[in-house]
């Protein structure tokens, strides 16, 4: 390319240029290009709604994509003070935070160009095995760059196709037990028990939020933490729910007593996975549980739905143990610094890094599923 033809595009072209070589490219892009749909419609199915308006739903600006085309979208936001040059995936804490990745050979053809986009990366929380980490973990492990790590939490995980394989789940005794209460339950009023999927968004949010103002949630974290209201996490899911294929995925049960939304349970369904995302109830039914009479017949609906496993993510573990989940996959932040100094300066600071990671997430961490009641 003649030398006066660089000067005038730039050093930006330039660099782009020199990824372009090969049957393959790997190029920056300014916002969130819709083709990060093609790949996260292409990754696998867990990780399908990591679509632009995911997103998009969780960045105001000065967000970049490094894109392989059809193959690799991995969207990125600068965190901190610019001359730390540190970036990280955007979205939602729960159920992950990751980038859609639809054959794991470009990861590298991205590399050298996330080397020039970033200094320090960082992704996360998400599941070890993630789709998108691994690999790129590995590569840039191979590359020399500096890879940290550090857990977050324990996930859990329910596995409704070895339940529905088995047969005779739930159990009698647990039936039995949840018409007791739905009895003493009816005596507040008449019951109704809906489920609700992309026709009902976003207007049915607010029967949601309208659960949790009067939930333990609005009273101990003055509301910041709960997903469906004005003062906390409103905003995002209704922008999400603007994009039909997440409004598809999106699904709620809901118990209303004489018409007033009494509890809620709220998932993401991909792929066979149901991430459930939130769940809540009015505390003056407590006595009778209707959360988790809630959420057996939601189960019951997934059952039939064929749903493969329920990802409850991390939080409380004991009701989810009770239902029959068992311990998943580590929850973990990853940090990755590029060669040279900075990596240098990395691998000698992991172990506080590591360490950060007992309670990470403790400002965000409303997005993960509270107890059912």
């Amino acid at each position: 390319m003649p030398l006066g033809l660089v000067s005038v595009l730039g050093k930006d072209f330039l660099s782009r240029e020199c990824a372009m070589n090969g049957p393959s490219s790997a190029i920056w892009h300014d916002g969130l290009p819709a083709a990060i749909d093609a790949v996260a419609a292409a990754a696998p199915g867990p990780h399908r709604f990591l679509r632009r308006a995911w997103y998009a739903a969780a960045v105001r600006d000065n967000a970049r994509t490094l894109m392989v085309e059809g193959r690799l979208a991995l969207p990125v936001v600068a965190r901190g003070p610019r001359w730390l040059g540190l970036s990280e995936v955007p979205g939602c804490y729960w159920p992950l935070r990751s980038f859609p990745l639809a054959d794991p050979d470009a990861v590298a053809v991205a590399l050298p160009m996330l080397e020039r986009g970033v200094r320090a990366l960082r992704i996360g929380p998400v599941p070890d095995g993630d789709a998108g980490v691994v690999p790129l973990v590995a590569a840039a492990r191979a590359a020399g760059w500096a890879v940290l790590d550090r857990f977050v939490a324990d996930s859990w995980l329910l596995d409704l196709a070895a339940l529905r394989a088995a047969g005779g789940w739930p159990r009698n005794s647990t039936l039995k037990k949840n018409r007791f209460h739905e009895k003493h339950l009816a005596e507040h009023g008449a019951l109704e028990w809906r489920f609700l999927g992309a026709d009902d968004w976003p207007a049915a949010f607010d029967m949601l939020g309208e659960v949790e103002h009067k939930s333990w949630i609005a009273a101990r974290t003055n509301g910041r933490d709960a997903k469906f209201t004005h003062d906390g996490h409103l905003a995002f899911w209704r922008a999400a729910a603007r994009d039909p294929a997440l409004a598809a995925m999106m699904r709620a049960a809901l118990l209303t007593v004489d018409g007033r939304p009494a509890a809620f349970s709220f998932d993401m369904e991909t792929g066979g996975t149901c991430y459930a995302i939130a769940n809540s109830y009015d505390p003056a039914f407590a006595k009778h549980s209707p959360g988790k009479l809630l959420y057996w017949r939601n189960l019951s609906a997934m059952l039939a739905r064929e749903i493969g496993v329920v990802d409850w993510g991390a939080g409380d573990s004991g009701y989810k143990q009770v239902i029959g989940a068992k311990r998943g996959p580590a929850m973990r932040d990853w940090l990755l610094v590029r060669p040279g100094v900075a990596g240098a300066v990395a691998r000698r600071l992991a172990s506080v890094w590591s360490r950060s990671g007992q309670g990470s997430g403790a400002d965000d961490r409303g997005h993960a599923p509270s107890q059912p009641g």
